[in-house]
Order: structure tokens, then sequence, then C-alpha cells
């Protein structure tokens, strides 16, 4: 059996599956839940400054098969409110990164001071939403602002900084690269792909909000890229998402150069259970092809290893 736990950076996790943010993060309990199905970290639904409450419904959408088209507007209890989540997450043993997400570079970094105070691994900076006005991607499709943002935050906490970064840009690796000179330890590429469904019959958007996000196996390919692209551009570990839901899934991104993996889609359509599922899939093709360990796998589709980017640093 493969030996199945990673680093990002100077973080360890005891296998390379996080719940993503935005899908089974909203109390505690469901955070400690995910952990105690087998997944390797949690990251938390991403948090504001004030009690948000998202936009009216419908807010999700089912793809077939293929994912969810979703657009709910960063519904958060705000950063005075959530940390009592994170506690009883944090008493279960759960290795927790905390997300959160602002309009500017000095309320990232109070946000990102308050989020460390809770006691969480590290910070996650969700510059990627595709539905949030003035949030999100109008932020994160910026790369001076990326810079900036993240240098505040650097300059602010002293917990290891992950940067989510959207696939709605004409070079996300420019924007990843952006954020490694402002001082980010990890890349967490990517979140939804803008997107829209419309319903013919009532002649409007299926979503309330109208623009989505989507997400799962159908966004796969997209995620790949972008991971393959910061990959050949960045030199610290990225954070793989985007329509995991097998072993080889997995290794696929891993090879493409992630060093950790986020899942979220994945959740919605078969529960917490299917951490599990992914560890014993990926295990298994580990050791089938000879890796002893998924480090071993990180960044060998590009025919070279990238000393920095599989996470020993």
């Amino acid at each position: 059996m493969a030996e199945l736990s990673v680093r990002v950076g100077g973080l360890r996790f005891r296998n390379p599956f996080l719940l993503a943010s935005g899908v089974w993060g909203e109390s505690g309990e469901s955070l400690l839940g995910a952990w105690n199905a087998g997944a390797g970290g949690v990251v938390t639904k991403s948090i504001g400054g004030e009690p948000r409450a998202g936009y009216p419904n419908p807010t999700v959408e089912q793809y077939g098969e293929w994912g969810f088209l979703n657009a709910m507007g960063l519904p958060n209890p705000g950063i005075a409110e959530y940390p009592r989540e994170i506690a009883v997450a944090l008493r279960g043993g759960v290795s927790v990164v905390g997300s959160v997400f602002g309009h500017d570079a000095p309320e990232f970094a109070r946000l990102a001071r308050e989020m460390e105070a809770t006691g969480v691994m590290a910070v996650e900076l969700n510059l990627s939403c595709p539905h949030a006005e003035g949030l999100g991607s109008e932020v994160g499709q910026d790369p001076s602002l990326v810079r900036e943002v993240t240098r505040a935050v650097k300059e602010a906490v002293k917990v290891p900084i992950w940067v989510k970064i959207t696939p709605n840009v004409a070079e996300p690796e420019a924007v990843a690269a952006a954020a490694e000179a402002g001082g980010a330890d990890a890349i967490t590429a990517i979140n939804t792909v803008r997107a829209l469904a419309i319903d013919v019959e009532l002649r409007r958007p299926v979503l309330a909000h109208g623009l989505g996000g989507l997400s799962g196996p159908a966004i796969k390919p997209v995620g790949l890229a972008c991971v393959w692209k910061v990959f050949e551009r960045v030199h610290i570990p990225i954070v793989g998402v985007g329509g995991i839901q097998s072993g080889r899934d997995a290794l696929e991104y891993l090879m493409a150069g992630a060093s950790a993996l986020q899942v979220g889609t994945a959740v919605a359509f078969e529960g917490v259970a299917v951490f599990g599922k992914l560890a014993r899939e990926l295990d298994g093709l580990l050791d089938e092809l000879g890796f002893p360990d998924p480090a071993a796998a990180v960044g060998v589709a590009h025919g070279r290893r990238q000393s920095l980017n599989p996470g020993s640093g």
C-alpha cells in the first residue's frame, strides 16, 4: 500500500483529499463529518466581514450527471459568528483551512487575521467566485490586485496563505504568478467556470441571479489545464480542484502538477463517504503504477519534476 499523506508547503495532511470550500462546510459538525468519513482536511465555506444572505432561490441547478450550476452569492454568518463552528471541528482533531473573501487588500488582511485567530492551519483567499459583484473573480482577474491582496495578507498573518484562482481569465497562470510574487504559499486551482442555463418555457435564466458557476465532471479538463499551466509557471505547491470523482481523476491532477486535491461536487453527488472511496482508489492506482506516495506522481506528465512544486518545501 502507498503512503497517502501529503505536504503542501510546510503543512501535512493525512491524505490528498480535502473538502472544498462551499460544500458541506456550513457547520462545525459537517466539517467534522467530512473528516470522520476520511477527508485529509477541510476548507471552510468562504467567510466575509458581515453576515450575508446570498441570492434568492433558485440558486442551484443540477446539470445532469456532469455537475451543478450555482449562484449562491457567498451566503455566510460573518467572521464574528463562524469561529464557533471552526472550534467544533478543531476539537474533533480536524485539519482546517479557513476561507475568506473581501473587497480589497485591507479587508482581506483584517479577515485573514481574524480567521488565523480561530486556530486554522492556513487561510485560503477566495479570489475566484464567478458570480458575486465586487468580490471573488472581480478581484482575482487583475494580477496586480491579486499581488496586492496577497502581500497585505502575508504581512498580516503567520499561517500559510493559499490563493484560490479563477479559470475565467485569459491566463490563470499569470494570476497564480502574481499571487506567488505577493507571497502566497500555495495556489488553489480552480473555482467554478462561469456558466448559464436558460429555461426556455419561462424565457429566463434558470438561476435567480442569471449567471452562475459550473462545477463537477464537466469542468475537469479545464481544471487540469489550469493546474498544468500554473505548474509550468510557479514554484509553489498547487491544490487541484474541479470534477474529481475517482482515484483516476485524482491521479490525473497529481500528474498535471497538483500536490493535494479538493473535492466538492462529488460530495454533493455521493455524500462524504466519497472521501474513503477516493483514498482507496488512489492507493490502488499508485501501488499498481509503482508510485510509493502521491508526491512521487506530482508533475510526471510534464516529463520532468519541479523541485518546489510537489510541496516538499
